[in-house]
């Protein structure tokens, strides 16, 4: 059996960050069935562009593979009936709403603990079920600036930058997944379930780690730094060879001995102004002019032949074409196909959750409302049940 095989999640979740998260649960077996709304033609995410066609989107197959589709209008009392008989079998009910809509919605476990004492109810929102911001939307742009971190990405002369992916969405989904799996733990323990109160708001303002710390403890003041230099380790950061830029990295001192070697500078060993990662650090306008005259020399690709058989952390900056065709992705297994109906066969990259010798295996993302029929017959509806609750509009008009 595949790890989460036996486990079984009712998820109403949406575009990027709640379908990121359970995809990771999906890919190790856990039975993902999506209940999309028929009333906003099911998840958004279906509709993406600019690789859409339809209900098909590239967007949407990237974070809804190995998942199940029913459609079913929760605003009908039929529809809400159909669920509530779901939640009895299942072990959790994941959501990404905003963070006013689970209790409107009558999804968290007070409402549904009645049906279920060891249901776990996951939302993850954009700030959380509590606190002033509760009923805002919360999108990885806006968390970015909130919690601080594009005023620490970019060059110092540039404006504050996002990161290049949406770091708060992606984080936010493994975070909801840990907590879920955390939740099935004790209620499968206790026999009691309960609330994850999971927000991107909360996702990003733990990921300031050392520098939050560091500003709390010692008034530490972050800033931008060129190159994408490291805040106290010197050198570690980007430097730009004679044909592209590639990545140094000294985060301890035999690598600093080694890349001084590497670098046929012998009189940097001696100089006191560099001789520990305190003066390194102090020193390092003198320090890195020294560097980037030396690294511009040669081409990347002769660096990185001396640096990596020396030990010293260092790799390319490649695009996401030269990333993907990375020997080492290759090796790894990450690029992963299904065959699509309209897309042929779809590549993406696999989840990095792994566990035991067996690798996963994959299927494209369901159409919507694809497993309606499966679904039902596993609740034990027959066809009138059926046709009754297909009158009564359960599953959309």
């Amino acid at each position: 059996m595949k790890p989460l095989q036996d486990v079984r999640i009712i998820s109403l979740e949406q575009y990027g960050a709640g379908p990121f998260g359970s995809v990771h649960l999906a890919d190790l077996g856990a039975d993902v069935i999506k209940v999309e709304d028929p009333n906003v033609r099911g998840d958004v995410g279906r509709y993406v562009p600019p690789y859409n066609n339809g209900e098909d989107s590239l967007f949407f197959e990237t974070f809804n593979r190995n998942k199940r589709s029913i459609s079913l209008d929760l605003s009908t009392p039929e529809g809400r009936e159909v669920f509530e008989d779901l939640v009895r079998g299942a072990d959790a009910v994941y959501s990404n709403l905003r963070g006013d809509v689970p209790a409107k919605m009558r999804i968290t476990y007070d409402d549904l603990k009645h049906l279920n004492p060891a249901i776990v109810c996951c939302s993850l929102t954009g700030f959380g079920m509590s606190g002033p911001r509760a009923s805002e939307p919360g999108y990885d742009y806006i968390l970015q600036g909130l919690a601080g971190w594009m005023s620490l990405t970019g060059d110092p002369d540039g404006p504050p930058t996002k990161s290049g992916l949406s770091l708060v969405d992606f984080s936010g989904g493994f975070v909801a997944a840990i907590s879920l799996l955390s939740g099935l733990h004790a209620a499968r323990r206790d026999g009691v379930g309960g609330d994850c109160d999971v927000s991107l708001y909360d996702t990003a303002m733990s990921l300031l780690t050392y520098p939050a710390t560091w500003q709390l403890n010692a008034g530490f003041e972050p800033s931008r730094t060129r190159n994408s230099a490291h805040p106290s380790l010197v050198p570690f950061q980007a430097f730009e060879a004679a044909d592209g830029w590639l990545i140094v990295g000294c985060a301890k001192e035999k690598f600093w001995t080694r890349l001084v070697d590497v670098l046929e500078l012998p009189e940097l060993h001696t100089d006191p102004r560099f001789v520990d990662f305190t003066a390194r650090d102090r020193h390092r306008d003198e320090l890195l002019p020294i560097l980037e005259k030396r690294l511009a020399e040669h081409t990347v690709d002769h660096w990185l032949a001396l640096l990596r058989p020396a030990g010293v952390p260092s790799g390319p900056i490649n695009d996401v074409e030269q990333a993907l065709a990375e020997p080492h992705t290759i090796a790894r297994g990450l690029l992963v196909d299904t065959e699509h109906p309209r897309y042929g066969t779809v590549r993406q990259v696999a989840s990095p959750v792994r566990f035991g010798a067996d690798a996963p295996t994959y299927t494209r993302a369901p159409h919507r409302g694809e497993h309606l029929g499966d679904v039902l017959a596993e609740l034990g509806y027959d066809d009138d049940r059926v046709a009754a609750l297909t009158e009564a509009g359960a599953f959309g008009r």
